[in-house]
């Protein structure tokens, strides 16, 4: 259930500058010059500017970190660097850092180590934490393993703030081993445990934007007033065709909708109507700078944060149905086996027949008999067609070779307070197919079709596992009893992966493959899309939330007005960076926020046991997800006490002295919650035992 917007107190991003800000402001300028002559970096370069390598730090909660590098350009990745924590400075978790490297040697064991010269950049400088007092003074223990120590806070008492309050602070200055660091509180969010505070709590974390501004409304506005669904000259009538929907229940806004024809000669001609947003944000308004800095929607367990506001996303340019609606339509001829002849991109006006629900649609498949009572013959003939030549499609795709994993999604369910009740599993089934094949095949064609007119623009770029990667998997498989030699080949993978389907090993190759992958980007470079085996790929389908498909929507229609197209590689590829940052941010913060919430469930049920797989093994114990619940923790190795274990990286396991006593990924064993650390984020458990195939069940969480 969605909290609505008047609801939540937001982030800072759109509002007025406090008292406590502007002290920190002037506290900044004051004290630039003292921080850059000490080395310890506040925003951009700073520092003695001595050369060595760069990467990111990860503080541990003992004080010492590591720096992991950035992946050299033939997709290998260094080892991460070990940081002493008197070499730490005053790094934080997630900053860029400067390092010098030395190698340092103990007993027979050999490791990279070095030390911190500078910080380049900061991940941030607002931060979110609990509020506790020593001695009359307060300070903030800052969520997650971000600082080693809690930041004392100036002048708390202005707040009224109580101990165990969550707040929202900003760092004046980064605290180091042999210096505290100080920070003022911007905003009390209230109790830990309230609801609504876990949601505030990351939207500060992650700076969230939230309410756009009033002069953003207002563009918004203007463009409601002037709609009135005339179709003009400049727009083809397509509203007489038949046009579909298919959706979750609970969809809000509706940017694709379906048509399909079956041509004399036998071919399909499929219709792809993709909501035409760019009529509405004009390029470079304030509406357009606004989607553009926030790069994408942002789906939260509890709230939505849209791209644009709802004025346009789920009313002028959501193809609801029986109302006029402007779309940018790919028209694409395919054989009757599937394989594409032509595609054609038009400024359309459709009319949306029907909306169907995936639940819906999967009834139909099961039983189309029922429904001829309840649609016109023209719906529910196009509905089987859809039905049909979907099918063609996903066969004619996955025997080019393309990748799809069978991992099950857990989603939890929230009561009206935003507190977890239960979970849930997402079935991906035939309804849900039907449309992803139809988007698949118009990024793809449109790909296609702006790259036959040499153009640079924003692609979707899945670049190939690294030859390490896949030595680290087939060294896997073959400790499972694979016959693999050496998986070079998508369609050896792919072997695999029909192959396990539906035995005891299916999840564990499934998660050993998705580790294996790079993440998918936004890049002009013509990479292409590995686990599709798509030569050319971008997002076009999805503008109401996702900036890089608005832009694609924009430069087809400079293509088809004749109009200069951009030539600068460079530009385009830092709108690239910037999109697949807001992207990367948008799924760490959802995923931040259900981990918050399913800790804060825990900690009222300590002692519960539940079904978990293995999702990662390091050499200091166990990472495990529940099957029934999606709590990620840890079996810490000092808690496997019945034997001693020697870690393997490259077959990810465990193994005991004693034999058959082994721990490998994928693996699914029985789980006791035993410790929930709020603040830190941290949930430990307890190996209660392993299981096989017959003893995994698919019953509910158990309860203490």
């Amino acid at each position: 259930k969605l909290v609505k917007r008047g609801e939540l107190v937001y982030g800072p991003k759109h509002r007025v500058m406090s008292p406590a800000s502007k002290t920190v402001q002037r506290d900044k300028a004051s004290k630039t010059g003292q921080r850059d002559k000490a080395g310890t970096g506040q925003r951009g370069k700073v520092g003695n500017g001595q050369r060595g390598k760069v990467g990111s730090f990860q503080r541990h909660p003992d004080g010492y970190g590591f720096v992991r590098m950035p992946r050299k350009e033939d997709g290998t990745q260094e080892a991460d660097v070990y940081i002493p924590r008197s070499k730490t400075g005053d790094a934080a978790t997630g900053d860029q850092v400067r390092i010098r490297v030395k190698q340092s040697r103990r007993g027979s064991n050999s490791r990279t180590s070095g030390e911190i010269l500078e910080v380049i950049s900061r991940r941030s400088y607002r931060f979110v934490g609990s509020y506790q007092e020593f001695k009359q003074r307060g300070s903030v223990l800052v969520d997650g393993a971000i600082f080693a120590k809690p930041i004392p806070v100036e002048d708390p008492s202005a707040k009224r703030i109580k101990v165990g309050d969550k707040v929202a602070i900003e760092v004046v200055r980064f605290p180091s081993r042999t210096r505290a660091g100080q920070a003022v509180v911007l905003e009390v969010l209230g109790p830990q445990g309230t609801p609504g505070v876990d949601t505030r709590s990351i939207i500060y974390q992650y700076n969230l934007p939230t309410d756009f501004p009033e002069a953003v409304m207002q563009e918004a506005r203007e463009q409601a007033k002037h709609f009135d669904e005339t179709i003009s000259d400049g727009r083809q009538d397509l509203s007489e065709l038949t046009v579909l929907t298919i959706d979750p229940t609970d969809a809000r806004d509706f940017d694709d909708a379906i048509s399909i024809e079956k041509l004399d000669n036998g071919h399909w001609l499929l219709y792809v109507h993709i909501a035409d947003v760019s009529h509405f944000i004009p390029a470079g308004s304030k509406l357009d700078q606004e989607a553009r800095q926030r790069g994408t929607s942002v789906y939260l367990p509890d709230v939505v944060l849209p791209m644009l506001p709802e004025t346009i996303s789920t009313h002028l340019a959501s193809l609801q149905p029986d109302c006029i609606r402007y779309a940018l339509t790919a028209i694409i001829e395919w054989t009757a086996k599937g394989q594409r002849v032509s595609t054609d991109l038009r400024r359309t006006a459709i009319r949306s027949d029907r909306r169907f629900t995936y639940a819906e649609v999967d009834q139909f498949l099961d039983k189309p008999s029922p429904w001829k009572n309840k649609l016109t013959p023209e719906v529910f003939q196009l509905l089987s067609r859809m039905a049909q030549f979907a099918r063609i499609l996903r066969k004619r795709r996955m025997d080019a070779g393309s990748l799809e994993l069978t991992l099950p999604e857990v989603k939890i369910d929230l009561d009206s307070q935003g507190q977890v009740e239960g979970a849930h599993s997402e079935e991906q089934t035939e309804s849900h197919q039907i449309i992803e094949e139809f988007m698949l095949a118009a990024n793809e064609a449109v790909a296609q079709w702006l790259t036959d007119r040499e153009v640079i623009f924003l692609r979707r770029q899945h670049q190939s596992p690294s030859a390490e990667k896949l030595a680290t998997l087939t060294a896997f498989l073959q400790d499972l009893g694979w016959d693999v030699k050496d998986i070079q080949s998508r369609f050896e993978i792919r072997r695999i992966l029909q192959e396990a389907a539906g035995s005891p090993q299916e999840y564990a190759i499934n998660l050993a493959v998705l580790k294996s992958m790079q993440k998918a980007i936004y890049s002009p470079e013509e990479t292409g899309h590995y686990a599709l085996n798509s030569e050319h790929y971008c997002h076009f389908t999805s503008p109401i939330r996702r900036y890089p498909d608005l832009e694609i929507h924009r430069l087809v229609e400079m293509i088809n007005r004749g109009k200069k197209t951009p030539t600068d590689f460079a530009a385009v590829q830092s709108l690239g960076d910037h999109c697949s940052e807001r992207e990367q941010i948008a799924e760490a913060a959802e995923r931040e926020l259900i981990k918050l919430k399913l800790l804060g469930y825990l900690n009222q049920h300590i002692g519960m046991k539940m079904e978990a797989v293995i999702t990662g093994v390091e050499d200091f114990g166990l990472f495990v997800q529940g099957l029934q619940l999606p709590a990620d923790g840890l079996i810490h190795i000092s808690t496997l006490r019945e034997d001693h274990y020697k870690h393997d990286p490259k077959t990810h396991t465990l193994t005991g002295h004693r034999r058959g006593n082994q721990f490998r990924l994928g693996d699914k064993v029985l789980v006791e919650v035993t410790h929930v650390d709020l603040d830190r984020r941290q949930l430990n458990f307890q190996l209660l035992q392993r299981l096989s195939s017959k003893d995994s069940s698919q019953n509910t969480t158990k309860r203490p």
